[in-house]
């Protein structure tokens, strides 16, 4: 079935996805639904390219259809939800004995909400912030700004937002060895991590 059986995303990730407000039961399979969600953020394909025939042999949705759970799980919170109880779960699977910490630029040439131009790019971007453990297991994502910012723009917002997800999680984060390159070099960025009690290493 590709990435994640059934079953896993059955037990794992349905339950944190919403429903209709008066409990209305989709007629849809959301199960496939959120496998090929999963396809289409691993292959980065267009939308309307998914293989649906490949999940639903009777009745499939059209691609629009499968966007938009995508975008309505995405808004309300679902999506995060589901992270932090699988995080939660396997916490104890994690190398903390060192976490990275960085930004990336990703080409944004279709438009979107956050996007902006910075000379030294060849198109629009956006910028995310990225936390993972010490073997590259993702932990949590910032919310993405427009790329003509750097780093370190609304830093403290974004960094409180993604450390919030590691607390959820029940993950302590107290002397945690933060490394960072030195476009992360601050006085604000110091601060952050001293209120937090981590420990920031400028990666040269």
């Amino acid at each position: 079935m590709g990435l994640i059986d059934e079953v896993t995303v059955e037990s794992l990730i349905l339950p944190h996805l919403s429903i209709g407000k008066r409990g209305f039961k989709a007629k849809l399979d959301l199960v496939k639904i959120v496998l090929l969600i999963l396809k289409r953020m691993k292959t980065g394909c267009q939308w309307r390219e998914l293989s649906i025939g490949e999940y639903f042999s009777n009745d499939a949705p059209c691609w629009q259809t499968v966007y938009y759970y995508f975008h309505k799980w995405s808004r309300d919170g679902s999506f995060k939800k589901a992270w932090i109880a699988i995080l939660a779960m396997y916490k104890m699977y994690l190398d903390l004995s060192s976490a990275q910490f960085d930004g990336s630029h990703t080409p944004s040439k279709g438009g979107g909400e956050a996007v902006g131009y910075q000379g030294r790019k060849s198109a629009n971007t956006s910028n995310s912030l990225y936390l993972s453990d010490n073997n590259g297991q993702m932990l949590a994502v910032g919310t993405p700004q427009c790329g003509q910012h750097n780093d370190l723009y609304n830093i403290e917002t974004i960094f409180e937002e993604m450390f919030e997800v590691l607390e959820q999680a029940g993950i302590n984060c107290k002397g945690l060895f933060l490394n960072a390159d030195p476009g992360f070099d601050s006085e604000q960025m110091k601060s952050l991590c001293e209120r937090k009690e981590i420990e920031l290493n400028e990666v040269v």
